[in-house]
């Protein structure tokens, strides 16, 4: 267990067949910590959640990079220039839609604090920030999230860290009931060598009926046992951040990013209209120095005759990244009386 909860293995539903890592978290990849800023007062149902790709300048050692989009309604900042140039330069903020804008100031703060020479003596920086929409619960017109929480997100981020109901998950909903953070990772042998998958997402999506756990038809399971509830449309988002210490190419990576999708769809989703589905990938394996001199420089790449396993580590982790923010995550009343409840109220119906 990370910091104490009862994840979805701790009710003996395994995902898929391979090794995890020792957490079985996206912080298995080395380097890697996140951090949690959380608002939880009546109707404010927010946050801010902060992940660090290395604790190394990473504007100075920047990160090969990918994003791909699953599904495009959706407000995330940063990714015209990761597909442009391959890398990524800052930590990754994730909040509510309406706190892009503020997350994005507080990230430029951020960097121009630990980077003198940044619009002064080189370029400017590339912040990278997503979001989902928390409104059902949150008072997102309230635009609670300051700059002062993305700071303190940042400052608080370690290898451990809560799942659920917590920073920018607080006040999402998933599959009709209480989502948020997530996580899970996958463990790819190579001969001698052990590589590491890491998934983390924000989850805020699905209708109530599609949700499936490990093949079994659960949504349709509580429908039925909550005869008198209106189903609602699809209208959610998912933000998932895959890093990996593989040796990989943008190229590489951004196919690995594509394999994320397979996980979703396994728990139910059909990627709906209003839905944005983002997934932004890194390895810790390639870093790319901003102050370079030599003309050439050598990146390490995968052989993609053996790259099936990864494939199903992205697979895996994902699918279980988002049982684990379901069933993290806490039953939640939030703004106008509305009420997201937890998977744990109904999770005996596939677990006795």
């Amino acid at each position: 267990m990370m910091k104490g909860q009862k994840r979805i293995r701790d009710y003996g539903i395994i995902i898929g067949k391979m090794d995890t890592g020792e957490k079985n978290a996206i912080t298995d990849v080395e380097g890697v910590k996140v951090g949690h800023v959380t608002l939880n007062d009546g109707a404010i149902k927010t946050g801010v959640t902060a992940i660090l790709p290395h604790e190394d300048n990473l504007f100075k050692e920047k990160l090969v990079a990918a994003s791909h989009v699953i599904n495009g309604f959706g407000k995330t900042a940063g990714t015209i220039q990761i597909e442009e140039l391959g890398t990524i330069e800052t930590p990754i903020i994730l909040t509510n839609t309406l706190s892009v804008g503020n997350a994005h100031a507080a990230l430029v703060q951020y960097m121009l604090r630990h980077n003198e020479d940044i619009g002064v003596s080189t370029g400017t920086v590339n912040p990278i920030v997503c979001e989902c929409n928390d409104g059902y619960l949150n008072d997102i017109r309230g635009m609670h999230v300051k700059k002062e929480h993305v700071f303190q997100a940042l400052e608080n981020t370690d290898k451990n860290f809560e799942e659920g109901a917590v920073g920018s998950g607080t006040g999402m909903s998933c599959y009709g009931l209480k989502g948020g953070i997530g996580t899970s990772s996958r463990l790819v042998k190579m001969g001698d060598e052990i590589f590491t998958i890491g998934i983390l997402v924000m989850s805020n999506f699905g209708t109530k009926e599609d949700l499936t756990i490990n093949g079994v038809k659960m949504g349709k399971m509580i429908v039925e046992k909550e005869k008198s509830r209106k189903p609602e449309e699809d209208k959610g988002s998912i933000i998932i951040i895959l890093a990996t210490d593989i040796p990989v190419t943008h190229r590489q990576l951004k196919r690995l990013c594509k394999r994320t999708a397979v996980g979703l769809s396994r728990t139910g989703s059909f990627w709906g209209n209003g839905s944005g589905d983002v997934v932004i990938g890194f390895t810790t394996a390639n870093r790319i120095k901003h102050y370079e001199k030599e003309a050439v420089v050598s990146i390490k790449a995968f052989n993609e005759n053996k790259i099936n396993d990864i494939f199903r580590g992205v697979s895996e982790a994902t699918e279980e990244a988002i049982l684990n923010s379901l069933i993290c995550a806490d039953t939640t009343r939030g703004r106008d009386d509305h009420i997201r409840y937890s998977l744990k109220e109904y999770i005996d119906l596939i677990t006795e």
